[in-house]
């Protein structure tokens, strides 16, 4: 990459705008061209499912432009969605009342169409049988056009928006074919005798027809607008998380506040079964506090003075004060919030072949529709006019680009925000789709596969001492020690409730050890090679020293008045579920490797014990790209596991780069994927939900395009040949009628039924569990 290209990107600001009056994916690649005829507009994709754009833009471009340009295209740019108002569900209520008035249209709809299905048949019902067909057409008349006209009119006028910038979409298909058979049938009630004389046939009316297609439509987006409140159920639970009010200390007293009015360096109080109000450190006091809200860890954490505790998280125990760091939009509950909103707005780029598909596909319907009209008007029964127009519209009707723009962002948008509920948080649409095809994990050592941080392992005594006393000793002498070794001794012999003493005379040994006079004794800790500079007795431990280091471990001996009395162990402990990880890993089929800056000895004998072959051992933190990069080259898809920080640029370089955070964490920019838990159980969690997501897609995506190339034929009469000399099975009959042409009502309830179904296959992720 250029200089001259990273300066134009730095340049670049990104802006989400909600989008209305979209509803279909020719609709989706309307909008992102329209933004892209702007100057200054590097990037907009349009999310279908979310009803978002989110566009990369040089800062010298204005928000007036882009709405003049959208509107141009006939849809609109409604405000914009920032990071201030992250954690206000600002759409729910515009979501509610549009259910609502659905809800209210569809019930008025299908309603006056039944009554218009019943008066259709007027001539079979007793009592109507005797009314003249001319004064029950005015009736249907009268009854058909609040459906269209103000139950469908969002049909029409969408339809008019589009069209008057010289484009279509699925709108245009509805308002055609329902705007065809109503003005036949106006016409036919106004001026029956024309058409008898003129085709030699009855003025039949179809105004049930219209009336029914908009109802069932209606419907469909009914149903649709519900599922699309489900989907984004994840992000809804996220928000709710929060608490509503604090209690700091203010001028020496406790007051109960807004979270919105806590700032930082604010001390607060929690007493047991509330929710921490926001992030911070704790300063006094101890609990149990239950993370699982935010990691999906159900066993409470143990928190004391020193400790990072996380708002909307619930204090179980004790209670205790803590002094807030991270407030408002910087916490790490509305950095999760942020993360799994721009993931569920992301497009994977096997969406976008579906939006190119659908950009032409309203076109070719009409194409479609015109052919079908003039070969039936050509060819058809007689009355060939009626068939011919019946036929057309059940084409116009049938078709469904909607189920193609929603097959992709609903999954995405459901994969992720389960995702989230687990812990794992999925960068984007992007991160998803190249997830699935990984084949090779590289295991960076520290923090990934161990805890990374050292702790006691073994205690070694000789000469009938006492463990505990051996380490009272070495902890009371490291205690004014900073080595990470010392401080483990000290935390171990904490742990155990050993009182330790004053240790005087402390003397650092660079690269060796420590000495110390402790309760009059001296002693001496350090490695094999200071022992025996100080020619010490070492009591036949260099055996068991050699043992512990082919085990990954570190032996610190322990010499009591010149006479050496134990070893104690240090090691980086491997967590307690990573042996579970890699297997799991290993039975998915991919190759494992572990990667670290350690000696091989110690890189060996912490891969066996977890189970994985391959080591990469002594590699510095500037080389681990390097080494990704090499594997790439063998044409592996690499997935890098590191804790984030040194590993950035591995992580960077990797297909995937996956981040093992604590919360704290998930704002990581190098990683496509953020484990909250840290828990590597998680890096199958998240592959195998990828795998999952992009099953689904790809599910979605065949029944759309298999929907649309099996039952637009059917509509356009492909049948008629098989039926017009064998005649339609009277079981078919109200599905093909008298000649094989598809009833124009059913086009229309499959045509919503489509939407739906790709919706609930979607939602089935909801139930995927790592």
């Amino acid at each position: 990459m250029t200089t001259e290209t990273k300066e134009h990107e730095q340049n670049q600001v990104s802006q989400t705008f909600a989008v209305k009056g979209m509803t279909c994916a020719s609709c989706v690649r309307h909008v992102e061209g329209a933004l892209l005829k702007v100057d200054g507009v590097e990037t907009a994709d349009v999310n279908l499912a979310t009803e978002r754009v989110t566009i990369s833009i040089l800062p010298d471009v204005t928000v007036r432009e882009l709405r003049s340009s959208v509107k141009a295209s006939g849809y609109e740019l409604a405000r914009e969605i920032d990071q201030d108002s992250l954690l206000e569900d600002t759409e729910a209520a515009e979501r509610a009342a549009e259910e609502r008035a659905l809800r209210i249209r569809v019930i008025f709809a299908l309603t006056i169409g039944f009554v218009l299905v019943v008066l259709s048949q007027s001539s079979r019902i007793p009592l109507l049988d005797e009314v003249r067909p001319g004064a029950i057409h005015i009736v249907s008349w009268l009854l058909a056009t609040p459906v269209l006209f103000w139950a469908g009119w969002r049909f029409y006028r969408n339809a008019w928006q589009v069209g008057r910038h010289g484009t279509a979409d699925m709108n245009t298909l509805i308002a055609v074919g329902t705007g065809v058979a109503y003005s036949y049938s106006v016409f036919a009630t106004v001026w029956p005798e024309r058409i008898e004389t003129a085709a030699g046939i009855s003025a039949d009316v179809y105004f049930d027809t219209a009336a029914v297609i908009v109802g069932l439509i209606l419907f469909g987006r009914w149903l649709e607008a519900r599922a699309k409140g489900q989907t984004s159920a994840a992000i809804k639970r996220l928000m709710g998380l929060r608490a509503k009010t604090a209690r700091v200390i203010r001028d020496g007293e406790e007051q109960d506040i807004p979270i919105d009015e806590v700032v930082a360096g604010d001390i607060v109080v929690v007493r047991p079964g509330e929710k921490i109000a926001v992030d911070g450190v704790v300063v006094e006091g101890t609990s149990a506090v239950d993370e699982s809200m935010l990691t999906g860890e159900s066993l409470p954490v143990e928190k004391g003075p020193d400790d990072d505790v996380f708002g909307a998280t619930l204090n179980k125990t004790g209670s205790f004060r803590f002094r807030a760091t991270k407030v408002g939009k910087d916490s790490a509950l509305s950095q999760i919030i942020r993360l799994v909103q721009e993931a569920q707005g992301s497009k994977a780029p096997i969406q976008r072949l579906a939006d190119v598909i659908a950009s032409y596909f309203v076109p070719i319907v009409f194409v479609i529709a015109a052919g079908t009209f003039f070969v039936w008007l050509a060819f058809g029964p007689s009355p060939a006019f009626t068939y011919a127009m019946l036929a057309a519209v059940a084409v116009l009707i049938i078709a469904c680009p909607c189920a193609l723009g929603l097959a992709t962002p609903t999954a995405i948008m459901v994969g992720t925000g389960n995702g989230a509920e687990q812990g794992v948080l999925i960068r984007g649409g992007e991160s998803l789709e190249t997830a699935h095809k990984i084949t090779t994990v590289i295991l960076d050592k520290t923090g990934t596969i161990t805890e990374g941080k050292p702790s006691v392992t073994d205690i070694v005594t000789v000469d009938g001492n006492s463990k505990d006393d051996l380490l009272r000793l070495a902890a009371s002498a490291e205690r004014g020690s900073e080595h990470p070794l010392g401080e483990a001794i000290v935390q171990e012999a904490q742990g155990r409730g050993l009182s330790l003493a004053e240790a005087e005379e402390f003397q650092a040994v660079p690269g060796h050890g420590i000495e110390a006079q402790v309760d009059g004794r001296r002693l001496v800790l350090g490695n094999l090679k200071l022992m025996e500079d100080r020619n010490f007795n070492m009591n036949g431990l260099e055996a068991q020293s050699e043992t512990l280091s082919q085990e990954g471990k570190t032996p610190m001996f322990i010499a009591v008045d010149a006479q050496v009395a134990g070893v104690i162990a240090v090691a980086d402990t491997v967590k307690p579920t990573a042996i579970e990880a890699v297997a799991e890993l290993h039975r998915t089929g991919l190759d494992v490797i572990l990667l670290t800056g350690d000696n091989p000895r110690t890189a060996e004998a912490i891969a066996k014990q977890v189970g994985i072959e391959r080591v990469l051992a002594e590699v510095l933190p500037e080389d681990k790209a390097n080494e990704v990069r090499a594997l790439q080259a063998e044409g592996q898809i690499v997935a890098m596991v590191g804790d984030g920080i040194n590993d950035a640029p591995a992580l960077a370089q990797a297909d995937v780069g996956i981040a093992i955070g604590t919360g704290t964490d998930v704002a990581m920019e190098a990683s496509d994927i953020t484990l909250i838990k840290g828990d590597p159980r998680d890096i199958s969690t998240a592959i195998r939900l990828s795998k999952q997501t992009m099953r689904t897609i790809r599910q979605n995506l065949f029944w759309a395009f298999a929907y649309n190339v099996a039952l637009i034929p059917v509509a356009a009469g492909v049948l008629y040949p098989i039926f017009s000399n064998t005649g339609v099975p009277a079981s078919l009959e109200w599905i093909f009628g008298e000649f094989g042409f598809l009833n124009p009502m059913l086009a229309a309830g499959a045509m919503a039924m489509s939407s739906v179904s790709v919706m609930a296959n979607s939602l089935r992720l909801r139930g995927f569990r790592g």
